[in-house]
C-alpha cells in the first residue's frame, strides 16, 4: 500500500498545527460513519465528561476501521461536530492515543448547537483510504 502523503503547508497556506491542511492517497476508500460515546451495548459513556467521550468515540473508530480491514493509519480525514469547541482538546488528546503527531489527517471541526440526543457532547467521523486487494495478497 502506498502511504497517504501529508502536507501541513501548502505554499500560500497558513501553516496547519493540530491537523494535515491536505492529504492524498491511493486505494479502497473507507467511510465510517459519526461516532458516539456509546459502550457495545448503546449505553452512554461519560456524560458530561468530554475526554470519557471522546476515548470513547475513538474507540468506535477503530472497532469500525478494523471491521472494514483498516486502522488509524489509514485515516485521511476526520471530521468533529462537537457542542462546545472548548472540546476540543480532549478530542485531540484521546487522537494522539491512536495517531502520531507526524500523521495527523485533514480534519475538520464544526460546533452544533445539538448533536442526536441529549448528553452527547461529540460525534466523529472518519475517511481513510486502504491498499487493493491485490496488495493485500502481495503481502501475504
Amino acid at each position: 500500500m502506498t502511504e497517504p502523503h501529508r502536507i501541513p503547508a501548502p505554499a500560500g497556506v497558513a501553516p496547519a498545527t493540530q491537523y494535515s491542511h491536505v492529504v492524498s492517497a491511493t486505494g479502497r476508500f473507507v467511510a465510517v460513519s459519526g461516532q458516539l460515546a456509546l459502550d457495545e451495548n448503546g449505553e452512554l459513556v461519560g456524560e458530561g465528561d468530554p475526554a470519557a467521550q471522546a476515548r470513547q468515540v475513538f474507540e468506535n473508530l477503530g472497532r469500525c476501521l478494523a471491521a472494514a480491514g483498516a486502522g488509524f493509519e489509514h485515516v485521511v480525514k476526520l471530521t468533529y461536530f462537537v457542542t462546545d469547541t472548548a472540546h476540543l482538546p480532549a478530542i485531540r488528546a484521546a487522537r494522539a492515543a491512536h495517531i502520531p503527531g507526524d500523521r495527523l489527517p485533514a480534519s475538520s471541526a464544526v460546533q452544533v448547537a445539538a448533536l442526536v440526543a441529549p448528553g452527547f457532547l461529540m460525534e466523529i467521523e472518519a475517511l481513510a483510504v486502504v491498499g487493493d486487494q491485490r496488495e493485500s495478497d502481495d503481502r501475504a
